[in-house]
């Protein structure tokens, strides 16, 4: 088993006091804060110890390659992108501090994440739709990481996945500039040029990203153990659990 570590705290001493942890057979260095730790024993203490550092940790199994993948799937909101966006929108229609609130609630899994949407977004009732396009051309930015992320997957043929409890306004834009295969998100409801505070047609969930994963798992005739999936919230956990 090898141990991948990185991050801003992770440096050649780091690396060296965490290879004696691990026992690691050797230590490679991927880049000025990461490195790989080559046959290591799996030590599940090392948790407390890169979390303290500020260090990101993985095992990997020493034959699997970037090229054995098949599937990356990602959420939208503080995965690929920093902001989340609904919370950007409530800002620019006077409600930042009620939207904010529910959205924290609904990533720590307190209420209902359908429930949340629906009361977040009808806070959202008279916006007018330009803001939208604001909020995509002055606050969305991308993950550090994330076009590196991405161009590896293309290099290596690896098809990509957008699954979103936000906007379909922000993933097509996003599918579009990043050369994204799928994307799944829910669609406000506008009418004469301001959002009505509903959504139009099936809401995406915990359940729906769920089963989209697995649907275009089966139709590019994938494995489990050839996905990664990435989120960040409660809406995301049962997603991550088909995941490899």
């Amino acid at each position: 088993m090898n141990l991948i570590a990185q991050g801003p705290g992770m440096s050649a001493a780091a690396a060296q006091e965490l290879a004696a942890i691990v026992q690691a057979g050797a230590v490679d260095a991927l880049g000025e804060h990461a490195y790989r730790l080559k046959k290591t024993k799996l030590t599940p203490s090392i948790e407390g110890w890169c979390e303290a550092r500020k260090i990101d940790h993985a095992w990997i199994p020493e034959r699997q390659r970037f090229a054995d993948l098949k599937l990356l799937a990602m959420d939208m909101d503080s995965t690929l992108i920093t902001i989340e966006c609904i919370d950007e929108l409530g800002e620019l229609a006077g409600k930042k501090a009620e939207v904010a609130a529910i959205t924290a609630q609904a990533m720590r899994g307190e209420i209902e994440y359908p429930e949340s949407l629906r009361r977040r977004v009808g806070l959202l009732a008279g916006l007018k739709e330009a803001e939208l396009q604001r909020v995509y051309q002055q606050k969305l930015k991308l993950t550090p990481g994330a076009d590196l992320l991405l161009a590896a997957c293309k290099k290596h043929g690896v098809k990509l996945l957008l699954v979103s409890g936000g906007f379909a306004f922000f993933t097509s834009r996003l599918k579009d500039r990043l050369g994204l295969d799928y994307t799944l998100s829910n669609t406000l409801e506008i009418v004469h040029g301001r959002l009505t505070g509903k959504l139009v047609g099936e809401l995406v969930d915990a359940q729906a990203k769920s089963a989209r994963f697995v649907s275009v798992l089966k139709e590019i005739h994938a494995r489990k153990e050839q996905s990664v999936a990435i989120g960040d919230g409660a809406n995301d956990l049962k997603m991550m659990a088909e995941a490899g």
